[in-house]
């Protein structure tokens, strides 16, 4: 099967992925950049729990940022780092995962539940295209002082308003308003908004 890319289209898998286009992981660049975000991952779970500097050391370094006085408590796993941006008095439980093949923002005063996944990263619904390793991946934005309940999993695209609560386990496939509760898979307004109470 012919791959998805026209001949003219000379962009790097790194520019196609942050773009939006259907890329390929592979490239030197993209393996480059997922190994040291799996060494600086590893190093950051590996930190003693009373060695915060050390811990933040780390985070400056593998993150795109890191506000001042965040908290993530390991384990962390992510695809790049550089791709996700924390913004201040962020608390991130045990096991965030974040695949940010496109950008992640998590913004200021926001509480994240142990064990969420911000999954940024997709793959196509052809299986052709999934055969011959194309992937994409769509931004994903938390916006300020947002509270993700244990568990839960953000889908590629989707952007969570301000002051939003989306309880634990809740499985979010579009985006949600600022000041609501949802819940539920899909995650639906339970409090607040348009179709809440």
């Amino acid at each position: 099967m012919k791959e998805p890319q026209d001949p003219g289209d000379e962009r790097s898998q790194r520019t196609r992925m942050l773009a939006g286009a259907l890329y390929r992981a592979d490239e030197p660049e993209l393996v480059t950049a997922h190994l040291r975000a799996r060494g600086l991952t590893d190093r950051f779970n590996r930190t003693p729990a009373d060695d915060t500097a050390g811990q933040r050391h780390i985070l400056d370094e593998l993150l795109g940022s890191f506000g001042p006085h965040s908290q993530i408590r390991p384990p962390l796993y992510c695809d790049y780092g550089s791709f996700l941006r924390v913004g201040a008095r962020v608390f991130v439980n045990f096991g965030l995962v974040a695949l940010d093949a496109a950008p992640i923002t998590i913004g200021d005063d926001a509480q994240i539940g142990p064990n969420v996944q911000l999954l940024a990263a997709t793959h196509p619904v052809d299986p052709e295209l999934r055969r011959v390793k194309w992937e994409s991946a769509e931004p994903i934005d938390v916006a300020g002082n947002v509270w993700l309940g244990g568990g839960v999993i953000l889908l590629p695209g989707v952007s969570i308003g301000e002051n939003t609560v989306v309880g634990a386990g809740a499985v979010v496939t579009t985006s949600l308003p600022a000041d609501v509760v949802a819940v539920g898979n899909p995650a639906r307004i339970v409090h607040g908004g348009p179709t809440g109470r």
